[in-house]
């Protein structure tokens, strides 16, 4: 965990009352005294007035709200307005609210493309953005405010790093889409993709699920992965339980934002920062939430990021011991056919930690960013009304531990001669599934995916794509256009699918990712041959090759790394700097130095 903010100036040297302007009106720790208090701070506020900042203002705790607000997805086009609801509430409580913005990826505009090589880029982009404005401009606390898929992995690493008080925001998820009678989300159009290549569905039909699956502003509706980081964040304890589900277009999604901003300045009045509430029960609370929801393999990643960056030593292990002793208990899309705003209805995330925690699953003393321990909030939630009694929610894709949808949860950690550092599988099928064929190698996503779209697929052939990793690609891949495209093919559980890079939330089927080592590191997947008979065994947790030692040793004798895809700027320098998948893919420098 980051060691708290040095002591400002004004603490060192303030000694009560005295004639200088700002020196003694606002709490002398506080680290904004560094740019407001004292006479020789003349200038910089200044600077603050020509922006409308008053008196009142520079006498009250700066909150940076970093924003990354961009017209280029839907998950963050409304943000300025949840920004702007979050402003108001740290004005009322007393702050100082200074909003500064950051970037986004659209992974699903950039899915299937070299861009979206940008994407995990992008986690790592944002953490550093938002460290580097809040320790430049010496801001006292944050409100994280998040939408696409990296923004928020990439806050909350911002969050623990800087460890100032914060509070975690989410925008909320978009509404389902209508097609044909049911329900659809932007998944379906993947899908579609594939079925209409294989002359499954008509092009007027596609037309028409890609005209009316994404309605509005939010992000993506179903367990993908921004839905699962938002409920991880609640686990965590790092944003209020019940903030995740409301939607991006609802009302009460602002006054969760309003809250938020209340909340931050009683972190600041209490010294309540992220060191205070995130341990190793938080990330036990959030493996035990994330594989009973049936939440993205992201998930993992971001997970071991985030413990990298708060100093708890997590193994990638500790997901599949979790997972076999936690049961899924809601089903979601992709494996089931509800979102996130059905279970908004129903009480949101806490039904769900609830039913965790009276089954002993789920450490209630956990602390949370409110001060109480999990426990104590959803007690609290239980009184004000916020979270029904469970014996009156009546949900169809809602599960008792007793009686769950699996009696494990969703995430597999598989190893073997092919993944000697573990790989990721999400099970949305069969937990028993059992699949051996013939590997079909590919250097790259483009490939695999002209070999899908061509019909060339058969039965039984394990897919393999490489080189995707997170130095190899750089930058770890989504494969969601080519999954998307084999089940839109009719091969949801007779292909398989293994890559040393990631995939969607969006993502179903026998899809393993994560494979590590990775290829360009002379991981085992950088040796297999086109025919190599592979073997994918869910219960033994298994990834393997049918080769010997002596074979694979031969091979990786005449392996040779390949030459890096690009010599300069953003992607040279982030594919130098990951560590592997197995570790988070992290590229701060104190978590990856040897």
């Amino acid at each position: 965990m980051s060691q708290q903010p040095p002591r400002s100036e004004a603490e060192s040297s303030a000694d009560g009352e005295t004639d200088e302007p700002f020196v003694g009106k606002k709490d002398p720790s506080l680290r904004s005294n560094d740019v407001t208090a004292g006479a020789e701070r003349a200038p910089h506020r200044s600077m603050f007035r020509a922006m409308g900042y008053d008196d009142e203002d520079l006498a009250s705790p700066i909150v940076g709200v970093p924003n990354p607000a961009a017209d280029i997805t839907p998950c963050n086009v409304h943000l300025d307005d949840v920004a702007a609801a979050a402003i108001d509430g740290i004005d009322a409580a007393g702050g100082m609210p200074i909003e500064f913005g950051t970037v986004t990826i659209s992974d699903a505009i950039s899915m299937g493309t070299e861009g979206m090589k940008a994407s995990l880029i992008s986690r790592e982009l944002i953490a550093d953005s938002v460290e580097l404005v809040s320790f430049g401009e010496r801001m006292d606390a944050l409100v994280t405010v998040a939408g696409c898929d990296k923004n928020l992995p990439g806050m909350m690493m911002a969050a623990i790093r800087t460890d100032l008080p914060s509070v975690f925001l989410y925008g909320g998820s978009i509404m389902p889409g209508q097609h044909d009678g049911r329900d659809v989300t932007i998944v379906q159009v993947f899908e579609g993709v594939g079925a209409y290549a294989q002359g499954e569905m008509s092009g007027e039909e596609l037309d028409e699920l890609e005209r009316h699956a994404c309605p509005g502003a939010g992000s993506c509706g179903g367990m993908f992965t921004a839905n699962t980081m938002a409920s991880i964040s609640e686990a965590l304890g790092l944003a209020p339980l019940g903030s995740a589900s409301a939607p991006a277009e609802d009302a009460e999604r602002y006054e969760v934002a309003e809250r938020a901003g209340e909340l931050v300045l009683d972190c600041i009045e209490n010294d309540r920062r992220p060191s205070d509430i995130i341990d190793r029960r938080s990330f036990e609370n959030a493996i035990a939430l994330q594989t009973a929801i049936g939440g993205s393999t992201n998930g993992v990643l971001h997970l071991l990021a985030l413990a990298a960056e708060a100093d708890v030593d997590l193994d990638i292990e500790e997901f599949d011991t979790i997972s076999k002793r936690t049961p899924k208990i809601a089903d979601l899309q992709p494996g089931g056919s509800r979102v996130m705003n059905d279970l908004h209805e129903v009480g949101g995330v806490p039904v769900v930690i609830r039913r965790l925690l009276d089954a002993g699953l789920y450490h209630g003393d956990a602390m949370t960013v409110t001060g109480n321990t999990v426990a104590e909030e959803i007690e609290r939630l239980e009184e004000d009304g916020s979270l029904p009694p469970d014996e009156t929610i009546e949900a169809d894709f809602l599960y008792t531990v007793e009686e769950p949808k699996e009696e494990e949860g969703a995430i597999k950690i598989l190893t073997g001669n092919l993944a000697p550092d573990g790989s990721v599988l999400k099970v949305t099928g069969d937990d028993e599934f059992h699949h051996e064929g013939p590997a079909r190698v590919f250097e790259n996503e483009e490939d695999a995916m002209e070999y899908v779209q061509t019909g060339a697929v058969d039965s039984g052939d394990v897919i393999v794509i490489r080189n995707e990793g997170p130095r190899g690609g750089p930058g770890m891949r989504e494969m969601l256009g080519v999954t998307a495209a084999v089940v839109g093919a009719g091969h949801e559980d007779d292909v398989a699918l293994l890559t040393d890079g990631r995939f969607s939330g969006g993502t179903r089927g026998p899809m393993i990712g994560h494979v590590a080592p990775e290829a360009a590191v002379g991981g085992p997947i950088g040796i297999l041959a086109d025919g190599d008979h592979v073997v994918i065994d869910i219960p033994d947790r298994t990834l393997a090759v049918d080769l010997t030692d002596a074979e694979i040793a031969e091979r990786a004798d005449d392996w040779s790394e390949p030459e890096p895809p690009y010599e300069g700027g953003v992607l040279a320098k982030y594919a130098r700097d990951f560590a592997s998948a197995s570790e988070g893919a992290v590229t701060n420098p104190r978590l990856t130095r040897e």
